[in-house]
């Protein structure tokens, strides 16, 4: 016999599935990379619209580091790796941390 969850239950057991399989991928401020270059690569490869991206890049620049991307985490190992590739310090870590 199967149990079965009251839907309370259900809805408590969904969010801790996602909460499980958020992660983030973090850019880092360096000493090496122009603003204007870490702008145009979350717009080039995230796709985000030149306000968004700069929001972002004065976070990196003014506060050391900036959320770029949540998701599950293989997809954020290919973002790292993405980052990586322009030349941008990147790592990441479970959401909820």
């Amino acid at each position: 016999m199967v149990a079965q969850l009251a839907p309370e239950e259900t809805v408590a057991a969904e969010e801790h599935a996602g909460l499980d399989d958020a992660w983030v991928t973090i850019v880092w401020n360096d000493p090496v990379n122009l603003m204007s270059y870490v702008s145009y690569v979350f717009q080039s490869y995230f796709g985000y619209p030149r306000a968004k991206a700069e929001k972002l890049m004065r976070q990196v620049h003014e506060e050391g580091r900036a959320v770029v991307s949540t998701g599950n985490r293989e997809t954020m190992e290919v973002d790292v790796q993405a980052m990586h590739g322009f030349g941008l310090w990147a790592t990441m870590q479970r959401g909820g941390q």
